[in-house]
C-alpha cells in the first residue's frame, strides 16, 4: 500500500511540472471590433444633400457622381453606401463598383478609411469650420454579365440611386433630405416614380428623403413609349429597337385590366402615381424589382411582338405590381430596417414573396395578360417541380427564407436537394391551400380575396410601411374564418414531408397528373430557357449541345451517375440530339433494356446506363368532377 501511494504521489508531481500537451502551441486572444459606426436614430438630418450624376457615358458604362453633404459639426463621421436593399432581401449593394472616391472640405482633401468589418462604410474626420463635404466618385457598371447585371447599355440604362450616392450614418434614412439631378444622353427620355423637371438633358428630381430616393429607380433610353393604363398608372416601355415598342390595342387593354383587377382585389392604392418601368432588351440584363410607386422589369425581345407564341415573361408585371401592396406597404416587421446598413431578417418572405407569387398568377389570368389555360399549365409546372424536390425531407420551407443571404441567388448544383428560395412557389401552394380552407370552412362564402382586402387594402393612399408579425397574419385569417391557422401555417412552414402540399389544388377542383405530351406552357418554358426538360422521366434537363443543366436528386439519372458539368455525346450509340434522347425514352417504356449514354466530363468520357422504363412524363392539371371549382373561381375576373 505504501509503495502504491508513493508511486501515485510521484505521478502527480510529474504531471504538475511537465508541460501541457497544448502548452507548446500559441494561444492568442481575439482582437475586439472597433465599432465606431453610429446607430441610426429617428431624428432629422441637419441639411439637404445635393446629388449630381452624369450618366452620359453609356458606352463605357460609367456614372460620374458629385455630392454635397452638409455637416453640422467637426469630428468623426461615417459615410455609407447602401448595402441591405429592400426587394433583394440581402446585402447586395454593389460596393465593388464604387471607384475613384475623393472627399474634400473647403477645397482641401479629407482622408477616408474604409471600415474593416462593414466594407460599405467610410470613416472621415470633418475639419473644424467645415460646413459641407464635397464627394466625388464613379460607379463603374458591369460591361459583361460575368461582372454582375448589365444595367447600362448603348440604347438604355437602369439607374438605381444606391449605385450613385453615399449617406451619413446615424440617422433613419427617411429623415435625410436629398435633391438629385441626373444628366442623360442627348435625345433620351427618363422615367422614375419620383417626379422630375426636365431641363435639356438634365432631370431635376424633386427634393425627397433618402429612403424614397432609393425606392425610385430610373429607366432611361433612346427608344421609348408611354401607355396610360389608368388615371394613376403608366406603362413605360424602353427597347433596344423601336419595333419592340409596337403594342397592339388588345395587349395594352390586358395591362389596363391588370390595374383594374388589382384595385378591385385590394380595394386601395398605396401610391399617388405608379410607373411600370419595362425594358425589352438583349443588351441590358433582366430584372424584376418592386418599389412603392414603380417597378423595374426587364424582359427579352418579343414581349409584344411574339405575344401569341406563349405566356413568356408576362407573369413579371402582375407579380411586381402586387408588391406595391405586399412587400412595400405591408412588410414583415423583421425585414423593415431604419437604414440600409441594418441587416434584414427574412422569416416572413413566405408572405412577402409567397402570397405575391400567388396573386401574380391569379391576376395574370383575371386580366387576360395570360390565358386561364396557360395559367393552369404554369401552376402545374410549379406543383410538379416542388413535388419532385426531395430536399423537403430534410429542410423545412421556412429555412429557405434565408437563401437570399446564404447564396445571393448564385446557381446551385443540386437544387432539388438543396432547395432554392422555395418560399416563392411553395408559398404559393400554401396560400392556395389556405384559400381552399377558407372556402370549405365558410361554406363557399369566403376566400383569399377577403384576406387580401383585409390585410393589404387598409389605409388607402398610404405609401409608408405598415409592418406585421406572424401573429397578425393568423389573426387576420381568423377574423375572416375561425380555424386553427397557427397550427396549419406552422406545419407547412416548419414541417418536413415527402411530398409538396398540393391540397390547394385537389380541394379546389384540380389534380396534378402526368402525360406523355407537354402543355403549351411547358413548351414555352423549354423554348425560353433553351433546354429540354426531362425532370419527370429521367430526372434531367439538357441544354444546348447535350450539356446537362440539372439533375434531380435520387432520380434515375442521378442513380446512373450524371451530374452538372456532364455533356451527353451519344444516345444508344448514336450522336446526341434532343429528339434522339426522347425517342430512346419512348423506346425503353415498358421494356427492360436501359438507355445507354456516352457522356463527356472535361476531357474524360464514360458510358452510362439509365434503368428507366416509365416513358415521357409532363405535368398538367386535370379537372376533378364537373362544374366550377375553387380554382376556377379564383382565376375568373372580378
Amino acid at each position: 500500500m505504501r509503495r502504491a501511494l508513493a508511486l501515485t504521489a510521484l505521478l502527480l508531481a510529474t504531471s504538475a511540472t511537465a508541460p501541457s500537451a497544448f502548452g507548446q502551441n500559441s494561444a492568442p486572444q481575439p482582437l475586439p471590433f472597433d465599432n465606431r459606426i453610429p446607430v441610426a436614430r429617428d431624428a432629422a438630418y441637419p441639411g439637404t444633400i445635393v446629388l449630381k450624376v452624369d450618366a452620359t457615358n453609356v458606352q463605357q458604362a460609367i456614372y460620374r457622381v458629385k455630392q454635397t453633404l452638409p455637416v453640422a459639426e467637426a469630428g468623426h463621421m461615417v459615410l455609407l453606401m447602401p448595402a441591405w436593399l429592400p426587394g433583394k432581401h440581402a446585402a447586395r449593394g454593389e460596393i465593388e463598383k464604387l471607384t475613384g472616391l475623393k472627399i474634400s472640405a473647403g477645397g482641401k482633401a479629407v482622408p477616408w478609411k474604409r471600415d474593416t468589418v462593414d466594407v460599405w462604410a467610410f470613416h472621415v474626420e470633418v475639419p473644424r469650420g467645415a460646413k459641407q463635404l464635397d464627394i466625388a466618385f464613379q460607379f463603374t457598371g458591369a460591361t459583361d454579365p460575368d461582372q454582375g447585371r448589365v444595367s447600362i447599355a448603348p440604347a438604355m440604362l437602369n439607374l438605381e440611386f444606391e449605385q450613385v450616392s453615399l449617406y451619413p450614418a446615424g440617422w433613419f434614412t427617411r429623415r435625410i433630405p436629398i435633391q438629385a439631378t441626373v444628366t442623360y444622353p442627348e435625345g433620351w427620355t427618363a422615367v422614375s416614380g419620383l417626379p422630375a423637371k426636365r431641363v435639356g438633358r438634365d432631370y431635376v428630381y424633386e427634393t425627397t428623403d433618402y429612403e424614397t430616393l432609393i425606392d425610385s429607380p430610373v429607366f432611361a433610353g433612346r427608344n421609348y413609349r408611354e401607355f396610360k393604363l389608368s388615371d394613376r398608372v403608366d406603362l413605360n416601355v424602353f427597347a433596344d429597337e423601336p419595333a419592340e415598342l409596337e403594342a397592339k390595342p388588345e395587349q395594352i387593354d390586358a395591362h389596363k385590366r391588370l390595374v383594374e383587377q388589382s384595385v378591385k382585389l385590394f380595394g386601395a392604392q398605396h401610391y399617388d402615381r405608379y410607373e411600370f418601368l419595362l425594358a425589352i432588351s438583349d443588351e441590358m440584363g433582366g430584372i424584376g424589382l418592386e418599389h412603392h410607386r414603380s417597378s423595374e422589369n426587364g424582359v427579352k425581345p418579343g414581349y409584344f411582338t411574339k405575344w401569341n407564341d406563349g405566356p413568356g415573361s408576362r407573369n413579371l408585371l402582375p407579380h411586381e405590381f402586387t408588391h406595391s401592396w405586399n412587400g412595400k406597404f405591408r412588410r414583415g416587421a423583421d425585414s423593415w430596417t431604419p437604414d440600409f446598413r441594418t441587416p434584414m431578417r427574412d422569416s416572413l418572405l413566405w408572405v412577402y414573396e409567397g402570397q405575391t407569387q400567388f396573386w401574380g398568377y391569379i391576376l395574370q389570368a383575371r386580366s387576360g395578360i395570360v390565358s386561364k389555360q396557360d395559367t393552369l399549365d404554369m401552376l402545374a409546372n410549379i406543383a410538379a417541380s416542388l413535388d419532385n424536390r426531395p430536399a423537403r425531407t430534410w429542410r423545412p420551407l421556412i429555412d429557405t427564407t434565408n437563401d437570399p443571404i446564404i447564396s445571393a441567388r448564385r446557381p446551385k448544383g443540386w437544387v432539388s436537394w438543396q432547395r432554392s428560395e422555395d418560399y416563392y412557389n411553395e408559398g404559393l401552394l400554401v396560400w392556395l391551400e389556405a384559400d381552399s380552407i377558407l372556402r370549405k370552412e365558410s361554406g363557399g362564402t369566403k376566400s383569399l380575396d377577403d384576406f387580401a382586402r383585409a390585410f393589404f387594402g387598409v389605409r388607402d393612399g398610404d405609401w409608408g410601411v405598415l409592418t406585421y408579425r406572424f401573429e397578425d397574419v393568423v389573426a387576420t385569417l381568423g377574423a375572416i374564418q375561425p380555424y386553427d391557422w397557427a397550427t396549419f401555417l406552422n406545419t407547412r412552414l416548419n414541417g418536413l414531408s415527402e411530398r409538396a402540399p398540393l391540397t390547394g389544388f385537389t380541394a379546389n377542383g384540380y389534380r396534378l397528373v402526368y402525360t406523355d405530351e407537354p402543355t403549351a406552357a411547358f413548351k414555352d418554358s423549354e423554348k425560353r430557357t433553351s433546354r429540354v426538360d426531362l425532370s419527370y422521366s429521367l430526372g434531367i434537363s439538357v441544354g444546348k449541345g447535350g450539356a446537362i443543366g440539372g439533375v434531380t436528386w435520387d432520380s434515375p439519372a442521378f442513380e446512373a451517375g450524371l451530374d452538372l458539368g456532364d455533356t451527353i455525346v451519344a444516345v444508344d450509340g448514336r450522336e446526341y440530339s434532343d429528339d434522339r434522347l426522347k425517342d430512346a425514352i419512348k423506346a425503353a417504356k415498358g421494356g427492360k433494356a436501359p438507355i445507354k449514354l456516352l457522356v463527356k466530363s472535361g476531357t474524360r468520357y464514360r458510358e452510362l446506363a439509365i434503368d428507366y422504363h416509365g416513358g415521357l412524363r409532363y405535368p398538367r392539371l386535370e379537372k376533378i368532377g364537373t362544374g366550377e371549382g375553387g380554382l376556377d373561381r379564383l382565376l375568373a375576373p372580378r
